[in-house]
């Protein structure tokens, strides 16, 4: 791909790059590319309609198209089980026994990403503040860009378009950026993820027959094996699209070295963050009003976040939580004076093992299928103490775990790549040794497909 990007004149890279995307997408599952496709239409089409009036309520009538079709076509696919099933339950309570009919298809791969990111194009055009695009190939290219298509960053318009547009030629800093990145995220991703996903695996399989210690080694290893899985594609992701001169956002900042929950989401799915502060939090009136619809506001969103990220109670319970804890957090901030300081001490210490518990705990609704694994884990850590399982972790995983732990405060505030090119000759290529031998000698040998692919 990168090879024939820069064979081909400048004129014709946008259809090397959307064929390729097409074909990307496709792999997974070749009818879903109609999903795509129909978002991307319908989203130019209404764009540009916005962009010829000047009457306001026509303009929002197409924003509106944009939005439910958008929407319409998320909630059909991911949300329409969980929707039914909630309500024939709820009428259960009320004795009224009725039965919505089924609706038999598979979650499109990636579809809560693209269609966020072609969102924040039509609403942005609404808003005056991008003109529509008017060459359908380059809008197409945003939306199904391959290297962050199904699992982001969610990027914005005004900031991948221009770049996806401009003429690039060979340049020595992109290869090896963009090299430095790819073989950090096969490390973090095979070696780091994919171990822990089987000791994660056996401790939610069923809780009930292991110890509570064998248990929270598993809850510990599951906050990193989700933070390594989808920290792993998405500098992967940064990395690809760097080696044809596309620079995609930074979607991970060390998010486990927070000092609280309102850092820790600063530093985690930054793009998905973002996306909800611009496009719901603000419009929903921000912090400009008072206290208790601030606080409405906040804890709305981030239940909404959970609920972006799966249809079931499970997800929105998660997000509540992480509401809850920003609001508990800004109260003693507020109230008490308690704000945990920038530099690194024992305060800080602290609030960062605060927040991490905090995560991990939340990660519990996260990852269990359902309400009853969370309250068997739960139970499970409370009664099982001082038992004895087969639950047995080899040393050289704890070896790579804490070599990522190490890697990761390393490169607190910073990235591996920029990383690299603060530090002598010498230093980096030992660091690719090791980690290049790490992937080949210890790159899970199960097929663990990345987490956030599910959303």
């Amino acid at each position: 791909m990168v090879a024939g990007y820069y064979a081909l004149p400048h004129r014709w890279r946008w259809v090397l790059l959307l064929a390729g995307s097409y074909y990307f997408y496709m792999c997974w599952r070749v009818e879903y590319i109609v999903l795509i496709l129909a978002s991307t239409l319908i989203d130019f089409w209404s764009s540009g309609q916005m962009e010829k009036t000047e009457k306001k309520s026509i303009r929002k009538a197409y924003l509106m198209l944009s939005i439910v079709s958008n929407l319409g076509l998320l909630f059909a696919f991911k949300y329409y089980h969980f929707a039914t099933n909630s309500s024939e339950e709820i009428l259960s309570w009320f004795n009224v026994f009725y039965h919505f009919p089924d609706l038999e298809v598979l979650l499109p791969v990636g579809i809560s990403f693209y269609t966020f990111q072609t969102l924040s194009y039509t609403i942005d055009v609404y808003k005056r503040k991008l003109p529509a695009e008017k060459h359908i190939g380059y809008f197409a290219l945003y939306v199904a860009y391959f290297p962050q298509l199904v699992a982001g960053p969610i990027e914005r318009y005004d900031r991948l378009a221009p770049q996806l547009k401009a003429v690039h030629v060979p340049l020595y800093e992109n290869f090896s950026n963009g090299f430095r990145l790819l073989l950090y995220g096969l490390f973090v991703k095979m070696v780091i993820a994919d171990n822990l996903a089987v000791y994660v695996q056996q401790i939610y399989d069923n809780p009930s027959i292991y110890s509570s210690y064998s248990i929270l080694t598993g809850l510990l290893f599951y906050s990193f094996q989700i933070y390594a899985d989808f920290y792993g594609y998405s500098i992967m992701a940064i990395g690809s699209a760097m080696m044809i001169g596309v620079n995609l956002m930074d979607n991970f900042k060390t998010p486990y070295l927070a000092r609280n929950i309102s850092e820790f989401w600063q530093r985690w799915h930054i793009s998905l963050s973002t996306w909800f502060r611009d496009y719901l939090y603000i419009p929903l009136g921000g912090n400009q009003v008072k206290i208790p619809r601030w606080a409405l506001n906040i804890f709305l969103v981030f239940t909404i976040s959970g609920l972006w990220h799966g249809a079931s109670w499970n997800f929105v319970i998660w997000g509540s939580i992480f509401g809850l804890m920003f609001l508990l957090e800004r109260f003693f901030q507020d109230t008490l004076g308690w704000i945990t300081p920038e530099k690194w001490g024992i305060r800080r210490s602290l609030g960062v093992a605060k927040t991490f518990l905090i995560v991990s705990i939340a990660w519990i609704f996260f990852r269990s299928p359902n309400l009853g694994v969370v309250k068997n884990i739960f139970n499970s850590v409370y009664s099982n103490t001082g038992m004895e399982d087969s639950f047995h972790v080899p040393p050289m995983v704890w070896i790579l775990f804490l070599l990522f732990l190490l890697s990761d405060i390393l490169l607190f505030n910073n990235r591996f790549d920029r990383w690299c090119n603060n530090h002598p000759m010498w230093l980096r290529w030992s660091i690719y040794g090791v980690l290049i031998f790490a992937v080949m000698a210890f790159g899970g040998t199960d097929n663990q497909p990345f987490i956030y692919f599910q959303f």
